[in-house]
């Protein structure tokens, strides 16, 4: 028996959705190119390796058999190849020649003059009927069709797996319309790394900032073995933070001063070898969405950017790869959006 819970609502004025890593939302380009995202963020601190990223190349699958080709080739969703390091670009095309001589198809790879930003993937995305495709090798989703003039109820299906599993979500729903569901087309993966879920307005996305505080403030707050030791060495407080019961920091500091906190309480760690766990936060809008998921029961949250209205939800299964639908009615209309985290067996 599964249990339906309502999560909370979005808004999508553009009606082009994206279902993606909330966590990961760092590495969106929005309207510029791939290219002038910092490769810190994506956890590159090597020169070398970062100028490659930088420099990567994306490309078209263009020639009569080029949508055979693509999808026999199956590097990637759809007829391009994106982001690649400047220094495989040789050696995907030769490998792509040789796989349409073998398979006797007429294909090629043309290079783009330009990095494709993530909003035009959205665009091009959803005008060839929804699906997927890759930010910095993270498989993404996009739909359109979604109706721009209401705010939307998304709903979780929860069940108890058992066997030691217990109870989570099976699948995480966005609904549309209450006409019959006639088909359920699948739009393709998405890769979770931070065990989160976010269903959110594409140009919205444009606009979010996933680590800049949107009023200049941030939080420290740390835990573990020594915390205690440390919120008197410190004199930090009780964070105060509804779903973070014993967690100790501070709320509300300017950013520099948050900073210095951070470190310091690092540095100890370092020096002392203590054990504990140090988190900066800026209120950035992932700080926004996160800190409601942390004190809901269900862990979902959302967040206002712009006229959009965005949600979270942790997964409950963690990181993974999970598959997204599309349920249509007769005459062909979106009538909602699923991910599926697990079948329920009966």
């Amino acid at each position: 028996m599964e249990e339906i819970l309502k999560l909370g609502e979005i808004s999508c004025p553009s009606g082009n959705l994206i279902v993606i890593d909330g966590g990961h939302l760092g590495l969106w380009s929005g309207e510029r190119s791939p290219a002038e995202i910092d490769p810190a963020a994506l956890g590159i601190d090597d020169g070398a390796v970062a100028a490659d990223v930088i420099d990567a190349v994306d490309f078209a699958v263009v020639g009569p058999d080029a949508a055979t080709a693509a999808r026999s080739f199956d590097r990637q969703p759809g007829a391009m190849l994106h982001d690649i390091p400047a220094s495989g670009t040789a050696e995907l095309a030769t490998t792509f020649d040789e796989h349409c001589r073998t398979t006797g198809l007429d294909a090629h790879l043309e290079a783009l003059p330009s990095r494709e930003s993530h909003a035009h993937r959205v665009r091009r995305t959803v005008d060839g009927g929804g699906g997927s495709f890759l930010m910095f090798g993270v498989p993404v989703v996009a739909v359109g069709g979604v109706p721009r003039d209401r705010y939307l109820p998304v709903q979780a299906s929860r069940a108890d797996f058992g066997d030691g599993i217990g109870s989570r979500w099976s699948e995480v729903s966005i609904r549309m319309r209450d006409t019959v569901v006639e088909s359920s087309v699948p739009l393709g993966d998405i890769r979770v790394d931070w065990a989160r879920v976010l269903f959110g307005d594409a140009d919205a996305l444009n606009a979010w900032q996933h680590d800049e505080p949107v009023d200049g403030l941030a939080d420290v707050a740390f835990w573990g073995a020594a915390a205690d030791e440390a919120a008197a060495l410190f004199a930090a407080p009780e964070l105060g933070e509804p779903g973070e019961d014993g967690i100790r920091g501070w709320t509300g500091l300017a950013v520099p001063e948050a900073i210095d906190k951070t470190r310091a309480l690092l540095r100890w760690k370092e020096e002392t070898g203590r054990r504990m766990a140090v988190d900066f936060r800026p209120h950035s809008h992932h700080w926004q969405v996160m800190r409601q998921v942390r004190a809901s029961e269900a862990e979902a949250g959302t967040v206002d950017v712009g006229d959009a209205r965005l949600l979270c939800t942790m997964t409950s299964w963690g990181d993974g790869y999970f598959p997204v639908f599309a349920d249509l009615d007769v005459s062909g209309d979106l009538v909602a959006v699923r991910v599926r985290f697990r079948t329920v067996l009966e």
